[in-house]
């Protein structure tokens, strides 16, 4: 089964007419998209985009073959011309199946948006899934690995999946906690817009989530191999202050389902400012992340007896689940069959290493300069080099965040130079042993290795 990409971008297509941005002032080539369409086979056409005729005779298509035409949603972008021959565009009802005499199997699945998604299966069993823009399928839950009432993906994966990335990486986070979308699946984002600067930055973004664009005219085939992209199991964040570091660091798990949020930086009473910074921090993460506070990170990274265990004074959120209790984490709602992933597999994200390394250097008393000579050195390697053997070890997904600070001012106290220097030096081991490392500077992330 084949398709050919017609457009691949939001209804307004990329750029967006009259829009002085800077995205869509580089949407150039390749990177000019137009509204998304599909033509599969030469004889199924889901959506319209401008001038469908021209664009496929550029695809090197015809649309003389075409026996019917499907709406996903509803339209707000330019008008559409239907050219001569065609049918007349038509709507699915839910749930509704055709089979066309081409040996083409359409099926009309809900979404949690007005519109309508397709699952198209080929004469050979292949199967595709095409979302509308903006949409998730309906039924599947949040994202954290439970059903929300038996979901349409319950077949097996599909083949390949075209859907709005970009905007709604919980819908991709979804498919994967039910099993609708595995390893092997060719995740192709569409309906692209301004929201992310077209080029590098885009398809950087979207590697990290396992999925990919290609451009307007081109053709895929369902179930054929491509080079999935390789997603590093661990990554470590590094930024300044308001760097954008923590966001970086959340984007990169947005598409992934059942992730544990892993904040070490606790709660100070009577500090409204730091109040104010976690709860801006829990109102952008996913409503279907499990939070635990905790500096205890071996258990959660499995480097000991009971690595499902939750630390000392550890404290688990979660959708319905506030103050859970230590045993949270035990191997997650989205663990086990259906995930793709063992109980224990759900990613981390660590937020972040600079407050750890704080608790611990409280712990040993590092801070005095008598302690700190009299065995408060040793102690605190002995942690930082259990946890970088930890990392080393661990078999989950993990991204973790930290601050660089070796390139402002020198502190004015010994105490504010130790803490500098023992960022750094753990900052440079647990980079050594991640596969990709990320320096965030206002807002834009450079790859340091990877």
């Amino acid at each position: 089964m084949d398709v050919t990409l017609l457009g691949t971008g939001a209804p307004q297509g990329l750029p967006r007419p009259g829009c002085p941005c800077a995205a869509c002032a580089n949407a150039v080539g390749d990177e000019a998209r137009a509204a998304t369409a599909l033509l599969v086979d030469g004889a199924l056409m889901i959506d319209l985009t401008p001038g469908p005729a021209f664009a496929a005779a550029r695809a090197g298509q015809s649309l003389a073959g075409v026996r019917q035409v499907l709406l996903s949603h509803p339209h707000d972008g330019p008008a559409m011309e239907v050219p001569a021959g065609l049918p007349q565009p038509g709507r699915v009802a839910d749930g509704r199946e055709l089979a066309l005499l081409d040996g083409h199997r359409v099926r009309a699945v809900a979404v949690d948006i007005p519109g309508t998604g397709y699952e198209i299966s080929g004469a050979d069993g292949e199967r595709l899934l095409y979302l509308p823009p903006g949409a998730a399928l309906a039924g599947l839950g949040n994202g954290n690995g439970r059903a929300a009432g038996g979901g349409e993906a319950g077949t097996g994966p599909y083949d390949l999946v075209l859907l709005d990335v970009v905007k709604r990486p919980d819908a991709l986070a979804r498919l994967r906690a039910s099993g609708a979308v595995d390893a092997a699946t060719d995740v192709v984002a569409v309906h692209l817009d301004h929201g992310v600067p077209p080029g590098p930055e885009l398809h950087r973004r979207l590697a990290a989530v396992g999925a990919r664009a290609v451009a307007d005219g081109s053709t895929l085939v369902v179930g054929e191999f491509h080079a999935v992209p390789d997603l590093p199991r661990r990554t470590l964040v590094l930024g300044g202050a308001r760097s954008g570091k923590s966001v970086e660091a959340e984007r990169r798990l947005a598409a992934f389902p059942d992730v544990v949020y892993v904040a070490t930086g606790g709660t100070r009473d009577g500090d409204q400012d730091w109040a104010q910074r976690v709860s801006l921090h829990r109102e952008r993460r996913p409503g279907s992340w499990r939070t635990v506070e905790t500096c205890d990170l071996l258990p959660l990274l499995g480097a000991g007896p009971g690595t499902e265990a939750v630390g000392a004074g550890a404290e688990a959120r979660g959708p319905g689940r506030e103050g859970a209790g230590p045993d949270a984490e035990a191997g997650g709602p989205g663990a086990g069959p259906g995930t793709g992933r063992p109980a224990g597999m759900s990613p981390l994200l660590i937020d972040c290493l600079a407050l750890w390394l704080t608790h611990v250097m409280d712990d040993v008393g590092a801070w005095d300069d008598a302690t700190w000579e009299a065995g408060g050195r040793e102690a605190l390697r002995k942690r930082t080099d259990a946890l970088v053997a930890a990392l080393r070890e661990t078999r989950r997904p993990v991204v973790a965040v930290s601050n660089e600070v070796g390139s402002g001012v020198v502190p004015a106290t010994p105490a504010g130079r130790r803490f500098r220097d023992e960022l750094g030096r753990l900052n440079a081991a647990f980079a050594a042993e991640c596969e990709q490392v990320l320096l965030v500077v206002a807002g834009q992330a450079l790859a340091l290795r990877g």
